[in-house]
């Protein structure tokens, strides 16, 4: 699958994340973080989330790789302008981690394109400067 960058076929992402401390138990390794994601229509041609390719990595270098049909069980269709927004959550070892990967997109014409998700911190409070 092509990464496509032009105007007509553009899917533009945003990451918010939170470190969820009742869920978490340090002394048995277990992080728990939720993040909640908009994903936005900003090309000229509808587009239908079709999967999803998560990489996880924690601060000692474990990797993580999640594929699956579409997002929390959906495969929203975004016409120009709209945006899809839904919260998931993650679990990691250590108290700071990143995520990274990508949303395969077919548009109303049929072009198949990765709509990429730019790497982004999990971490606790406090964890770094």
């Amino acid at each position: 699958m092509r990464t496509v960058t032009t105007a007509v076929h553009r899917v533009d992402v945003e990451v918010e994340t939170q470190y969820l401390e009742s869920q978490s138990d340090p002394e048995e390794r277990r992080y728990v973080f939720a993040y909640t994601i908009t994903i936005r229509n900003t090309g000229s041609v509808g587009a239908r989330l079709i999967s999803r390719h998560w990489v996880i990595t924690d601060a000692d270098g474990k990797v993580q790789e999640v594929r699956g049909k579409g997002v929390v069980g959906e495969q929203p269709q975004l016409q120009p302008g709209a945006a899809f927004r839904y919260s998931s959550g993650a679990v990691l070892e250590t108290a700071l981690g990143s995520m990274q990967g990508s949303y395969q997109m077919e548009a109303d014409d049929g072009t198949k394109f990765d709509a990429p998700i730019a790497p982004f911190r999990l971490a606790i409070p406090g964890v770094l400067h």
